[in-house]
């Protein structure tokens, strides 16, 4: 693949660990490591969102097995105490926030843990696209500055490579399709309203009436403006300490997934449906008072 060779991302004495969801970019990618040879094992984080967990975790085991891989299993509600429609209230922040902030640690504590040296994830060039403009409309330098295909190692963290970030999500599908893997289709019931799909319509609207602007947006940034931010990162600075919780690197006292543990926890498990379409706050109100 260009992006593996272009972004020197893997090699192939490299213990890799695929995070996959069940979804069509983390199987793909899995499928496509392995047949360049790559040693990859596969992580997938049991989010406890009802029925869609139910049915990504089935599609991950159903992949692992058909090919013959590993794939490690992690489970925020039996190893943790919470699961995401928990988090979410527990937080009053929507659902995405607690997802991204749980599946970014139990992806580094996996892949440190388990001895590999390079994570990989799904994300596509639609993917990178939508985050790259939703940045760049708030001017977020922060988190511009790491917006990049590969983060290197470092204390407390694996490499972090993203292989996949030349191509669309169309490509990805027709690759599924024409290796005849299974895969989970439905968006998460929960992730209505996310911004980051609006910006991947906004930006499918562009591509419409301008085709190649999609791609020209997202590499064009890597080829001339990433360059310009390197060192702007607060976290990729010396300015991190360990987790008095966890031990995890962290800017705080305690990292965001220890707070998120410590608040949602020690709730009662709140149903999917409280989280859809109404106030996690409200939810949260209605059981703290039983």
């Amino acid at each position: 693949m260009k992006a593996i060779e272009k972004f020197d991302m893997l090699h192939v004495t490299d213990r890799v660990l695929v995070a996959v969801s069940g979804g069509k970019d983390s199987l793909a990618v899995w499928d496509l490591l392995t047949e360049l040879g790559y040693q990859a094992d596969g992580l997938y984080v049991g989010l406890g969102i009802g029925e869609y967990s139910d049915t990504s975790g089935a599609h991950a085991r159903r992949f692992a097995d058909e090919h013959g891989l590993k794939l490690i299993e992690v489970s925020l509600r039996d190893e943790y105490g919470y699961d995401v429609p928990t988090a979410a209230a527990a937080t009053n922040r929507v659902p995405c926030s607690a997802c991204g902030i749980s599946k970014r640690h139990l992806f580094d504590k996996a892949a440190i843990d388990g001895g590999y040296n390079v994570l990989v994830t799904g994300h596509n060039l639609d993917d990178e696209a939508a985050v790259l403009l939703g940045n760049t409309l708030r001017w977020d330098i922060e988190y511009l500055a790491r917006q990049l295909p590969v983060l290197p190692a470092r204390d407390g963290f694996p490499k972090k490579v993203k292989p996949l970030v030349r191509l669309t999500e169309r490509e990805m599908a027709a690759w599924c399709i024409v290796r005849g893997i299974d895969y989970l289709v439905d968006e998460c019931p929960i992730a209505a309203g996310n911004k980051h799909l609006a910006y991947k319509a906004v930006l499918n609207s562009v591509e419409h009436e301008s085709p190649g602007s999609k791609a020209a947006f997202y590499l064009n940034f890597l080829e001339n403006m990433s360059p310009l931010l390197a060192g702007m990162s607060v976290a990729g600075k010396d300015s991190l300490h360990s987790c008095a919780t966890c031990g995890a690197p962290t800017t705080g006292e305690n990292c965001a997934f220890c707070s998120i543990v410590g608040k949602a926890a020690a709730l009662d498990p709140v149903p999917v449906e409280c989280v859809l379409g109404k106030s996690v706050g409200k939810s949260l109100s209605k059981r703290a008072r039983r």
